[in-house]
């Protein structure tokens, strides 16, 4: 009988902001396991929260194996780790930081009131069996989301900025974020002609990866089905699977079935051209496809299909050099809406502003921004920026139309 064990470990310190004071510290210790038998293709789960022997976990696994749980795979062997972190601020550093920081917002922004978070988040997550697996991954960051209203505005909130570092806190960056999205606030600006969209790709590309799902592209249920091997989309957009270290975060270089991917990562689309769909071993199996190593971590059942960390290859430019004189509109708070079964996409934005890029010029009345998936991938796909840290993020640039709200 053989053995496996899924671990997560997590520690979260967090000062909690509420209309311009802090009003709480609270700290989470928590820990996950899963204990798995195996046992003629079947396997027994045990998920614990907190500490457990192995020997009481496996024993409490092994009685599971009536549940007749299907897994005809053969465990993955390998050695293997990865420490990403950095320098994690101490409870204290943390408290002292969000005083000096909430304190600079009053005094340079006094119009606004402030809720949020400041916290220090580590993460550890270990998978190893009996067939000789080790793999483990070590991570953290410091991070602060700060929700912002101005004193006229009769909404809950007008907006959001947030930022995260694994190395300290940076003041300098966070103030600078900060500036730049509230100076200009209240200057209320004209539509451009020319709507071009700047967000973080993955705020849109969550149609596209549900569209790359192995099961429905061979169940026909996708709007890639019968597409792989041609060029759909733009020239200028390639996606990978990307856990390389310059990439990861917060997450394993290995997927649920034990698969760790040559270089750390597996391209889908190449230049505009579909390669293939994601499948884990259990799909793979079933649909007699490509395994593509994209299990997720399920602690309480078999692995799901579905790990996957999307990034699309980015330009060498940074906004600004890529709008090359254009203006950008950068949607703040935006929700009621989305992509629909035939890929249409509509989103009403409540609050956006106008950018060269760079800087934030002014605030936007109210619209909402219409596309496709093969449009907004395709002919109005403009490209994908390198990080910034003024806006924490790669941004991804796509024409748009724009429609009332």
């Amino acid at each position: 009988m053989k053995k496996e064990k899924y671990i997560n470990t997590g520690i979260y310190s967090e000062v909690k902001i509420l209309e311009n004071e802090i009003v709480s510290f609270n700290k989470y210790d928590k820990t996950s396991t899963s204990f798995r038998v195996y046992d003629n293709g079947i396997v027994g789960v045990h998920f614990q929260q907190g500490k457990m022997t192995d020997k009481e976990g496996f024993e409490k696994a092994k009685k599971n194996l009536e549940l007749n749980r299907q897994y005809p795979f053969e465990l993955e062997s390998g050695v293997r780790s990865l420490d990403k972190t950095e320098k994690l601020l101490t409870d204290e550093q943390l408290m002292k930081k969000a005083k000096s920081e909430l304190a600079y917002l009053k005094k340079a922004h006094p119009d606004f009131t402030f809720s949020g978070n400041f916290f220090s988040n580590s993460y550890f997550e270990q998978q190893k069996n009996s067939a000789g697996m080790d793999y483990q991954v070590k991570d953290g960051h410091n991070g602060v989301s700060i929700s912002f209203k101005h004193k006229d505005s009769k909404d809950l909130d007008d907006g959001y900025f947030s930022m995260n570092f694994r190395n300290g806190f940076s003041s300098a960056c966070f103030r600078r974020m900060a500036d730049n999205y509230l100076t200009n606030f209240t200057k209320i600006l004209e539509m451009p002609d020319e709507l071009i969209i700047m967000l973080p790709d993955w705020k849109l590309n969550g149609k596209l990866r549900d569209c790359l799902n192995a099961e429905k592209l061979a169940l026909g249920t996708s709007l890639l089905s019968g597409k792989i091997g041609e060029k759909v989309f733009s020239e200028n957009l390639t996606i990978y699977h990307n856990v390389t270290k310059t990439n990861i975060w917060m997450s394993t270089f290995w997927d649920a079935d034990g698969i760790v991917h040559k270089g750390d990562r597996l391209c889908y689309i190449k230049n505009g051209k579909i390669l293939r769909g994601y499948a884990d071993k259990r799909i793979a199996a079933k649909y007699g496809v490509e395994c593509t190593g994209s299990a997720y971590h399920n602690y309480r059942d078999i692995p799901n299909n579905g790990w996957v960390n999307f990034r699309i290859s980015p330009l060498q430019k940074t906004p600004k050099e890529i709008l090359n004189g254009r203006l950008a509109v950068l949607p703040v708070q935006f929700s009621g809406g989305g992509f629909s079964d035939t890929g249409e996409y509509a989103m009403p934005v409540q609050m956006a502003y106008l950018t060269d890029g760079e800087k934030i010029l002014g605030r936007l009345p109210p619209f909402t921004m219409r596309s496709s998936m093969f449009d907004m991938f395709g002919k109005n796909f403009i490209g994908v920026a390198k990080y910034m840290s003024l806006w924490n993020a790669s941004m991804m640039l796509v024409k748009m139309e724009a429609g009332k709200l």
